[in-house]
């Protein structure tokens, strides 16, 4: 038996904007005498939007209207009714998130776009996102390899450090096709703020490419930086962005180098300097050229569909089977999550205290605790919260925790206990509905450029 869970994503990003629809199969890869264990053993795109440009009322707002306009269209084309759709991610990404009403934008597109749908921004899950849409998890778990895996768009590169198949560390740089920009004749219509004190170009001044190639050359060696191919210097730090903090350069001696992103078409494939308005052709070919490129390296499966796809096809994961909920409004959208090491009810009042709404409460758990160990650390979390408990366990003993603090709270407590998820601090949670024994769910951040 098979469940399909219908997913949207929608990547809003600096250059360009565009959706994809995906089918989820759910399928339980236990034996019939055992706990279900419910796995997303398929993944497959049903549909896949154009590639538009990202609408803008001016440098400093998306036009929302707009972009909700071109999402009913899509959805429109694919045949498919916002009702329908069970799970998804929205994304805005790069220099877009930095807007004004980036936020706004946001919570617009969740309501709209489906009831269980993330609206996120932050580099940390983009880079996840895009690693996996690209297929940069799947080739090092498939190899054994350690990947670099860059995603090169038009405002920002996100990266994201993959060994054995696991994402260890993410990071972003201010580099991207798109932070300088030109009309048809080479004149230079925007210069991103990034880039001061690298790029002595502004609107008005007539470009060469020349010109161009110097700021691309440098633009590259803060990614070698990272890549751990050139000594370090300051301006890893300056185009660091703020919202990703430190990306420590790696120190691998067998790498291989990832690319997606609109710039990854760029590398292979030489265009003439101004096809696209901006530096993203030259930065492409510049890369080619540089240490990058000079071992081990590939282009993603998908290129400038790598974070959407992402979004769309693997930004939920399934808890673990031995779950329990009660009176639990699903979908939670948007549930911070508080990290602990110490379950006493003193903790539990002292965290939850610092928290304008409900959170849930992150902690490891036990590996196959006995009946007292479960009943102790309900009492503590009982007495801690009060009423209401939202619980996320990384060991395999959400339903025994779940059961007894039902019996200390009561059959009128909104209670959740899911397991067989890791979060961190500062991360949020969407719990979408059950699937089988299962609920889906996506660990998020919600990070936006001031």
């Amino acid at each position: 038996m098979s469940d399909i869970l219908r997913s949207v994503g929608l990547d809003v990003g600096t250059t360009s904007t565009q959706m994809i629809f995906s089918e989820l199969t759910v399928e339980n890869k236990a034996s019939g005498f055992a706990v279900p264990e419910m796995e997303i053993a398929r993944r497959d795109i049903r549909y896949r939007s154009p590639v538009y440009f990202t609408p803008l009322l001016d440098e400093s707002h998306v036009d929302a209207e707009a972009l909700r306009e071109l999402v009913a269209e899509e959805y429109r084309k694919a045949g498919i009714r916002r009702e329908s759709v069970d799970t998804g991610a929205i994304i805005i990404t790069g220099e877009t998130s930095r807007k004004e009403n980036a936020r706004v934008v946001l919570d617009a597109l969740s309501d709209f776009a489906g009831e269980f749908v993330v609206a996120t921004a932050g580099p940390d899950l983009e880079s996840v996102l895009a690693a996996k849409g690209a297929g940069a998890v799947d080739f090092s778990r498939q190899t054994g390899k350690t990947v670099l895996h860059m995603d090169i768009g038009g405002g920002t590169s996100n990266l994201a450090l993959i060994r054995d198949g696991k994402i260890e560390r993410t990071g972003c740089l201010n580099v991207g096709g798109r932070l300088l920009k030109f009309d048809g004749g080479g004149t230079v219509t925007y210069v991103s703020p990034v880039l001061s004190g690298l790029c002595d170009l502004k609107p008005g001044d007539k470009a060469s490419p020349g010109q161009v190639k110097t700021l691309a050359e440098i633009l590259t060696r803060a990614l070698e930086m990272a890549a751990g191919l050139r000594e370090e210097t300051h301006l890893l730090e300056q185009l660091t962005t703020r919202e990703a903090g430190r990306f420590d350069p790696c120190r691998e001696k067998e790498l291989v180098v990832s690319f997606s992103g609109g710039v990854a078409d760029c590398i292979e494939k030489a265009l003439p300097w101004l096809e696209f308005g901006d530096l993203g052709p030259i930065l492409g070919q510049t890369i080619r050229e540089s240490r990058l490129c000079g071992g081990e390296f590939t282009l993603g499966s998908e290129t400038i569909r790598a974070t959407v796809i992402g979004a769309g096809c693997h930004s939920a994961q399934l808890s673990g089977s031995t779950v329990f909920h009660q009176n639990v409004p699903f979908p939670l959208k948007n549930v911070p999550v508080v990290s602990l090491t110490d379950i006493s009810r003193e903790t539990i009042r002292r965290e939850l205290s610092k928290q304008e709404d409900s959170a849930i409460l992150a902690f490891p758990g036990m590996n196959s605790p006995g009946y007292r160990e479960v009943a102790a650390m309900a009492e503590e979390i009982a007495a801690g919260t009060g009423g209401n408990a939202l619980i996320c366990l990384e060991q395999d003993m959400a339903k025994a925790l779940g059961q007894a603090l039902a019996l200390r709270l009561g059959c009128n407590a909104q209670i959740l206990c899911i397991d067989r998820v890791k979060v961190s601090e500062g991360s949020y949670l969407d719990v979408g509905a059950p699937v089988g024994p299962a609920l889906p769910v996506v660990v998020k951040t919600l990070v936006l450029g001031k």
